[in-house]
């Protein structure tokens, strides 16, 4: 696994021991940043199920402004931490140690999130219960007003088309590996 491109493009990332953790490939990176294009002035990062980092790793290469991680699993937290350390990106980015939900439903105040990455368990409905909190009318502020929330999923787990003020905009397949996106509803 590597950092596909930016200024960190090329250097190799960890991976959590284990099969409980299922990192992004670097082809699904490689095609979700290509559809994101570059972040705006200032972006702000949220990756939930954040596992080694990948995803926040990526938007900071290509030039986000921060990035909050949030993941409770021990392993994936050790390695989390050292591939920050390793890429010298600590000081940009926030690890959050908990359940996703927890942290969602109690997130504090902050700057608006301009990116929110969701990489739930496959076989969980993990994914469209992060979406319905990011997208229930008291979680507005947390989120920019042209957001936009991308959630990997597999065929049997796909998120609903819409999730409180939260529309799906788009859907790619990459094998057996699915990405929905989604924006604020107009």
């Amino acid at each position: 696994m590597r950092i596909v491109a930016g200024s960190l493009g090329g250097r190799r990332l960890a991976a959590p021991a284990g099969r409980s953790t299922r990192p992004t490939s670097d082809k699904v990176r490689e095609a979700v940043f290509a559809i994101l294009g570059p972040p705006p002035p200032a972006a702000q990062v949220l990756d939930l199920f954040a596992g080694s980092g990948a995803m926040a790793l990526e938007a900071l290469s290509r030039g986000a402004a921060a990035a909050t991680l949030v993941e409770s699993a021990r392993g994936a937290l050790v390695t989390l931490r050292a591939n920050l350390a390793e890429l010298g990106v600590a000081d940009r980015a926030t690890v959050v140690a908990t359940d996703v939900l927890a942290f969602l439903r109690a997130a504090p105040k902050g700057p608006p999130f301009t990116w929110v990455f969701i990489d739930p368990p496959y076989a969980s409905t993990l994914g469209a219960d992060s979406l319905a909190l990011l997208g229930a009318p008291t979680s507005t502020d947390r989120l920019a007003p042209d957001a936009i929330i991308a959630i990997e999923h597999d065929r049997r787990q796909v998120p609903p088309d819409a999730a409180g003020n939260l529309v799906r905009t788009d859907q790619r397949r990459y094998g057996d590996t699915h990405v929905s996106f989604y924006r604020r509803a107009p």
